[in-house]
């Protein structure tokens, strides 16, 4: 049974399919296969970013995939990311135009009219982070994106928008799983109508970026799982990613499962057999251990 049909409010006008399709760590040469094939498993909802370097591949994926299964740009919804440069890796954060460019480029890329939901992918942007929102603003004002967010904010860059006036995000795009909770940062969110989009749904797993190619920060200790998840997941005739995919989704989050596999593909849709029984939410709520692991350096919850 799919959930591709269950969505959640982004704002007044816009819906966000609960279960996306990942394409972080996909290379550029398998995105266009990965994307058709993930949209013709039922996906409606694409997440890409210009710092994956992937959005060629995925731009040709979804037209391959809209058009193998008589679906129209309006049937998917997709979400790219503005790097927004970072001081920290010697890099110059990005200014208002050359945000308003960078997302021109992205639409280049992908070949698309418009972008569903466009984010800030961190708060690296140090001193320019205002203009990079000023700039998605306007972005938003002159139709080339539907609805506008930011990826890895804690509540102080959410306060700096606050503070300065501005309208707040649609979304926050966070590390979200049963070790990473942040329930102080999200009922700050939901007390300012900001939608969470969980990432990292998967990394208690112990096959967790295993050979993917990229560090993390997970402890040694950790990465050989503890079972807790898995045993829960047998208890409902589930996988553990299905378990900890429903998880996020009971707790009203949009997640986005990544696999190449088209078996892996199915199942992360297949969501909707099952509810985790309250006794079992509230078992999980108490195995949170605070700070997040998917990054292994430039953490942007410590970025001033």
């Amino acid at each position: 049974m799919s959930i591709s049909h269950l969505k959640f409010p982004v704002n007044s006008t816009t819906q966000i399919p609960a279960v996306g399709f990942g394409t972080y760590l996909i290379e550029q040469d398998d995105a266009a296969q990965a994307v058709q094939t993930a949209i013709s498993a039922g996906y409606r909802h694409i997440d890409t970013a210009a710092v994956y370097h992937n959005e060629q591949g995925v731009g040709e994926g979804i037209r391959q995939g809209l058009a193998s299964n008589g679906l129209s740009r309006g049937d998917l919804f997709v979400t790219t990311k503005l790097w927004p440069g970072a001081a920290e890796w010697g890099e110059k954060p990005k200014t208002f135009e050359q945000t308003l460019e960078a997302c021109e480029n992205s639409l280049h890329l992908l070949g698309l009219d418009y972008i569903d939901l466009y984010l800030i992918h961190s708060p690296h942007g140090g001193s320019q982070r205002l203009n990079e929102w000023k700039a998605l603003l306007e972005l938003q004002k002159m139709g080339k994106v539907r609805s506008i967010g930011v990826s890895n904010y804690s509540q102080i860059h959410l306060d700096e928008i606050e503070v300065a006036g501005l309208p707040m995000p649609d979304v926050n795009q966070i590390e979200l799983h049963p070790w990473s909770q942040k329930s102080d940062l999200i009922q700050y969110m939901r007390d300012r109508s900001i939608t969470p989009i969980a990432y990292s749904s998967l990394a208690p797993l112990s096959t967790w970026r295993t050979g993917a190619g990229q560090d993390s920060a997970k402890p040694d200790e950790l990465k050989a799982g503890d079972n807790v998840f898995a045993e829960m997941a047998a208890s409902y005739g589930v996988t553990e990613a299905q378990f900890l995919l429903r998880w996020g989704i009971q707790n009203g989050y949009a997640v986005l499962p990544k696999s190449l596999n088209p078996v892996r593909m199915r199942q992360n849709l297949d969501l909707a057999g099952f509810d985790i029984k309250p006794a079992d939410m509230d078992l999980i709520r108490h195995m949170d251990r605070g700070a997040g692991i998917a990054w292994s350096m430039g953490d942007p919850t410590k970025v001033s």
